[in-house]
């Protein structure tokens, strides 16, 4: 049955509305463009600001150093600004800019001066004083961001949003660019969050303020999850035509009524992904939808809507199509681009400001036309209509049609003189982005192409055209941070996911090998049935995981440059003893688990006895194996057995740390020291043995032991939260075990939320101690980030 919904906005009154404003803004604009007025005035601007760009002639040779600094390289090209002594104007005109785009600040505010002054002052500090081999992410990596989020008290939501951030990029279909996809989003959230703390008086309370920052976390997401999921989605292509038209539906309806639709049967070929998206997007938009004050709940609803309808409207052109008028082409650019950054504000509910919703009107188109003439290449490509793909193709035969590089000049004019007063420093700041964006373009399409290029939309007069290509080869002084960090971001996110493929098909090739060696051959010369043997080869069948062989097995083969061969019983030897650890802690005077690694224990398929000899036998071959290794010399063997003899017998006492816990309440200093023996000390055992092997100094070793600590702390964290969260299917294993044997754990004594804090607390410390490793930590962090994120 149909339920007919009742709008809450009057959709194509309010789209009406936004259309005649953005039709007399074009208006202006075109008469501009016709009338050249505005050419004298941006010549006269460009001569004004080249007196900061072009260095004289004599005095360049002077100053000039010998080649620059890659920008592929974030923290080098950081340090070679601070050095040259840049980096002040360098972060001032950048955070000047995100304030007059993101913000709709006007530069020309004493106020807001002061305000980028600070924020440049706080950034520099942590550009220019971050320690450590991993400089290079700086305050941007994940480590970093989590302390920051925990000094302003939401820490939580920081998990929350990195775990949904996870969720979104396994659900970006191929056919999308799922590194920009991910960069969108991301810069998204940012900008909310900047709105929000540039909204916040500077008296407010540190529990407001981390209210607040929660909720525009969490709004930043929400509204951020449109970018991936309607607007990358339906530009892909990935659905089909009917799919996509049964998707628009579902937007405008849930936009007009405040309501999401239930979704339904989905007949197309993405109803997974489809129901995915449904789910998240409509807790999304509820989110959003319940924290908008009364007074500014219908405005939400209109720009939403306009946001949405005008990529629509943009999205069903055709380019084979070469009737559209310029307003048809430019009009709908004008509504999505500044309805997207207008939206930021009504999302968070903020108070009404009329000059700051002008400013962020006028100055949209800016940025899309940029975007736009970056892009036209792979926009042709692609078929989209875009005001640059349009005059590509129909310029020849449509003399009507306004050059989309002259209006984008003209912009800029307007914006200097009409929209922020000919403020001096807007100028600057909107000149040296254009300047940039032009030189950025050189360089990735060639010099010959560039040319062809500006040759085609040439515009103005010849003294014009000579001055603006002069800039673009002499102008210095002119990149911008965040462009900076977008490729950084690109490149470590990219980087990222070939390592994440690399680490998990190691993991599986590697698990795979180890399983075929494990099976124990009998020697049992007697007529007795070898029951133990049997017992063993039952345990070590068990789906687990291998992570500790697998662990030694990289340190070794991959870090030392061990012969693989040559290590194999040292493999075996962990699993041996990792295996009886799980034999020993299942058993009834223990744990007493019926499951195990997905199927029943051992000491339910045989009995205790035979259990507790099993234990003992794998334990005895683990050191066996340990013997084997001769191609070792004898006294690093030997070195090895020792410390690994040592190690079992911390385990042993790990175990009974962990029995005489049983009903009582532990310290953290305490719930560490447990965690440890019961489980970092067995991943110390499989970074340390083969470092002994390869004779690693003792610096080395104190690293890996360090790393090994929290790591372990950490891996046991995530056990007791999958106790109480986990999936028993997933896990192998049935849940709240620890609750029935009133074992003491994280979980028991801090609650969920607290342990959570915990293991994030140890993965940081544990990600610290990588840092004075002097090996390549790359299969490590990636190990790190499996333990906090795994199933099971």
């Amino acid at each position: 049955m149909n339920i007919q919904l009742n709008s809450i906005i009057n959709a194509d009154e309010c789209y009406r509305q936004a259309n005649q404003k953005a039709a007399q803004y074009f208006d202006e604009l075109h008469i501009q463009v016709k009338e050249k007025t505005y050419l004298p005035l941006l010549t006269e601007d460009i001569r004004i600001w080249k007196s900061n760009h072009v260095n004289n002639p004599i005095l360049s040779l002077f100053t000039k150093t010998k080649g620059n600094a890659d920008t592929k390289d974030f923290n080098h090209y950081i340090q070679y600004l601070n050095y040259r002594g840049k980096l002040d104007s360098y972060l001032n005109r950048s955070i000047s800019y995100i304030f007059l785009r993101d913000l709709g600040k006007s530069l020309d505010s004493h106020e807001t001066q002061d305000r980028i002054s600070d924020v440049v002052s706080s950034l520099k500090d942590k550009l220019t004083n971050s320690s450590g081999e991993d400089k290079e992410a700086q305050a941007f990596n994940v480590v970093e961001l989590y302390r920051m989020a925990k000094k302003e008290n939401v820490e939580l939501t920081y998990i929350w949003l990195i775990n949904k951030l996870k969720q979104v990029s396994k659900h970006i279909p191929k056919g999308m660019d799922a590194e920009h996809a991910q960069r969108k989003l991301v810069k998204i959230i940012a900008g909310v969050i900047m709105q929000e703390i540039e909204e916040m008086d500077s008296d407010v309370s540190p529990e407001e303020r981390s209210k607040r920052l929660d909720k525009a976390i969490r709004l930043g997401y929400s509204y951020g999850l449109t970018y991936p999921f309607i607007d990358d989605l339906l530009d892909a292509k990935i659905l089909s035509n009917e799919e996509e038209k049964q998707y628009a539906n579902l937007i405008r309806t849930t936009l007009t009524t405040g309501i999401v639709p239930v979704l339904g049967e989905w007949l197309g070929e993405n109803a997974e992904l489809i129901t995915y998206i449904h789910q998240e997007l409509g807790e999304a938009f509820q989110y959003i939808e319940q924290n908008q004050r009364p007074e500014t709940r219908k405005k939400f609803f209109e720009q939403a809507y306009v946001f949405f309808h005008s990529q629509e409207v943009d999205r069903d052109k055709n380019l084979m199509d070469s009737s559209y008028t310029n307003q048809e082409l430019y009009i709908p650019v004008i509504l999505k681009a500044s309805s997207s950054r207008l939206i930021v504000r009504s999302v968070l509910s903020t108070s009404d400001n009329q000059e700051m919703d002008d400013r962020t009107f006028f100055y949209g188109i800016y940025n899309q036309l940029s975007d736009d003439f970056a892009d036209m290449f792979e926009d042709m490509k692609d078929g989209a209509v875009t005001p640059y793909t349009y005059y590509l193709k129909y310029h020849k035969e449509r003399s009507d049609l306004i050059n989309p590089f002259e209006l984008y000049w003209a912009v800029i004019s307007n914006l200097i003189h009409n929209v922020y007063h000919s403020d001096e420093q807007t100028r600057e700041v909107i000149l040296d982005r254009a300047i940039n964006g032009l030189k950025r373009l050189k360089k990735r399409v060639g010099k010959s192409k560039y040319k062809e290029i500006m040759d085609l939309f040439r515009f103005g007069t010849p003294g014009f055209n000579k001055l603006l290509q002069k800039m673009v080869r002499k102008a210095d002084d002119v990149d911008f941070f965040d462009k900076l960090l977008r490729d950084h971001m690109i490149t470590v996110l990219k980087s990222e996911s070939k390592e994440r493929e690399d680490f998990s098909n190691t993991i599986k090739i590697v698990r795979n090998e180890i399983n075929e060696t494990l099976s124990i051959t009998s020697s049992n010369n007697t007529d007795f049935e070898d029951s133990i043997t049997e017992a063993t080869n039952y345990s070590l069948e068990g789906d687990g995981k291998r992570l500790r062989p697998i662990v030694a097995w990289f340190m070794g083969v991959k870090i030392y440059k061990l012969d693989e061969a040559s290590i194999a019983p040292l493999l075996k030897s962990l699993e041996y003893l990792h295996t009886a650890s799980l034999i020993f802690d299942d058993l009834p005077a223990q744990d007493n688990a019926p499951i195990r690694r997905g199927r029943s224990t051992l000491h339910e398929v045989y009995n205790v006895a035979v259990a507790e000899l099993t234990g003992l036998f794998l334990t005895q071959k683990a050191i066996e194996e340990q013997t084997n290794l001769k191609q070792f010399d004898a006294n690093t063997v030997l070195q090895m057995i020792q410390y690994s003899s040592h190690t079992i017998a911390e385990m042993c006492k790990g175990q009974a740390m962990d029995l005489d816990s049983k009903n009582r309440t532990l310290t953290r200093e305490q719930l560490n020291t447990l965690s440890f023996y019961k489980t970092g000390i067995g991943f110390e055992a499989a970074l340390i043995m083969p470092a002994i092997l390869a004779k690693a100094n003792e610096q080395e070793i104190a690293a890996l032991k360090k790393f090994a600590r929290y790591a372990g702390i950490a891996f046991q964290i995530k056990d007791d939260l999958l106790d109480v969260e986990g999936d028993a299917e997933i896990l192998g294993k049935g849940l709240g075990r620890d609750a029935e044997n009133n074992s003491t754990t994280f979980v028991s004594i801090m609650g969920q939320e607290g342990a959570t804090i915990e293991m994030w607390d140890n993965y940081c410390l544990a990600m610290d101690a990588l840092q004075n490793v002097s090996i390549d930590t790359t299969f490590l962090k990636h190990f790190l980030n499996y333990l906090i994120n795994r199933e099971h």
